[in-house]
């Protein structure tokens, strides 16, 4: 028995030996055999069992390969791809951002030039939101940096934010060129004002160059540059009665002109009008009512035309003397220029003074009082001023056309003489002209019908053999059917 016990039991320790060396192998490099559920092995049952499992174990090995055991590379590649991915994306929304930013700063900007205050408000919320997505964006990347996990955003928000960033651009884009537009149109207008402004001192230089040359005081070089079209016809103008009496016909108007005014004026002012023609012209019988602007008429010639024989025409100035070629000159200068533009050039001059004083005469201090509630434009006046006013502007026109009459009477040799015919004259043809046409005696028993003279509405003018007829208005006429 003991003989047999000792050949049996060194096979026993040997396979045991030999089975945990191997195992002890095999988890070495990472590979294991089946375990129970306890995680237990089999390698100490009894002998018959171990030996038929130990070489069962030796046939699997010899066909099982043995590899390390790294992280999976599939799964590596997949997550490194969606962290790249999810970076781009974020990129993309930060540049988008800014540029909403850089947008809506512009914007701000803008609105500041001209002041907007809706649009301002506006372009500050646009401001603040942009801020609070830049914020919301630093929140979401430093979170994501603590958890160690990837970023994560909705799909195609790289695509979005690159649109959104492209918009933002085009915002940009869109305010600078208003802006530009904006700069541009200021450009243009400051050009075109400086363009006028240049052609007006084109303007008045050829004027003075014209008045300086007709006076002798600017040499011909000097006035070469004045147009030679305008030049020529200024001086092709030929002394004669006719143009004499285109003058006085103009001077006329200008009268008719005036006083049209000037009664709108004191009807507005609460003017009895029968009064006040009564007044001008008493004892006139007129043939209708509406006649009696005649009167008013009368009144602005008679004042106007007042000193019309002396050389000054009633403007005071020491050692004033023209020659005949001097009332020519300033005839054809002040023709060519408008009134307000000769006084406002020179407010003193003969023609100014002449403006001041005649208006004085005309426009009475009750008749101004009426009109405007004060005085304060004849003060202006009679200062020295030349007010730029509607009625007295209407005024300088007269005041014009009476002034360049003057200065055609004198430049003829003899001089013209003025006259006027008194109340109560046969009418004459040959020296009269009726200023209502139509008209026949009231009373038919008048011998030869000839009326008989009311008042003289606008003087007659002497040129040597040749007669400009005044203008009356016959009283005790009627209309003729």
């Amino acid at each position: 028995m003991e003989t047999a016990n000792g050949t049996k039991q060194p096979s026993n320790i040997s396979d045991i030996v030999h089975k945990f060396a191997k195992v002890c192998r095999l988890r070495s490099i990472g590979v294991f055999a089946d375990e129970n559920a306890n995680g237990n092995g089999n390698a100490f049952e009894d002998g018959s069992d171990t030996t038929t499992a130990g070489s069962k174990e030796t046939d699997e090995n010899v066909h099982q390969k043995v590899h390390p055991q790294p992280l999976d590379e599939g799964l590596s590649s997949s997550a490194t791809a969606r962290r790249h991915e999810a970076l781009e994306t974020l990129i993309s929304k930060l540049f988008a951002n800014i540029s909403s930013l850089k947008s809506a700063y512009i914007q701000l900007q803008a609105a500041h030039t001209p002041y907007d205050a809706d649009k301002i408000q506006a372009a500050d919320k646009l401001v603040i939101a942009e801020l609070k997505n830049l914020s919301e964006l630093k929140h979401s990347y430093r979170e994501s940096a603590a958890l160690s996990s990837p970023l994560s955003f909705p799909k195609d928000s790289r695509l979005v934010a690159e649109i959104q960033e492209q918009q933002s651009l085009l915002k940009t884009y869109e305010v600078m060129v208003k802006k530009f537009q904006a700069q541009i149109q200021a450009k243009d207008s400051e050009i075109l004002q400086l363009r006028r402004e240049f052609d007006e001192l084109n303007r008045k230089t050829a004027k003075l160059e014209k008045r300086l040359k007709r006076k002798g005081l600017l040499p011909v070089e000097a006035g070469a540059e004045v147009e030679e079209e305008a030049s020529s016809t200024l001086f092709a103008v030929e002394l004669n009665p006719s143009l004499f009496a285109e003058a006085a016909e103009a001077a006329a108007r200008a009268a008719h002109d005036f006083s049209k005014p000037l009664i709108n004026m004191m009807k507005e002012a609460g003017w009895d009008l029968d009064a006040a023609a009564n007044a001008i012209e008493p004892g006139v019988v007129y043939a209708k009512r509406a006649h009696k602007k005649f009167a008013f008429e009368s009144y602005v010639c008679r004042r106007m035309f007042g000193g019309f024989q002396e050389e000054s025409f009633s403007v005071k100035s020491e050692g004033y003397s023209v020659s005949i070629d001097g009332f020519f000159h300033q005839f054809l200068a002040i023709k060519a220029m408008d009134a307000l533009d000769v006084v406002s050039e020179n407010p003193d001059c003969a023609f100014g003074k002449f403006c001041r004083n005649k208006y004085l005469e005309v426009v009475h201090s009750k008749m101004e009082m009426s009109f405007f509630g004060n005085l304060d434009q004849r003060n202006y006046i009679a200062n020295g001023g030349h007010p730029r006013t509607p009625f007295y502007l209407a005024f300088l026109m007269l005041a014009k056309s009476v002034w360049l009459l003057h200065r055609l009477a004198f430049s003829f040799e003899p001089k013209v003489e003025i006259f006027q015919v008194k109340k109560g004259a046969e009418f004459s043809e040959v020296y009269m002209e009726s200023v209502v046409k139509n008209v026949v005696p009231a009373d038919d028993d008048r011998e030869n019908g000839v009326g008989k003279v009311g008042f003289t509405v606008m003087p007659g003018f002497k040129i040597g053999a040749s007669v400009i007829q005044c203008k009356v208005y016959l009283s005790g006429m009627k209309c003729a059917d």
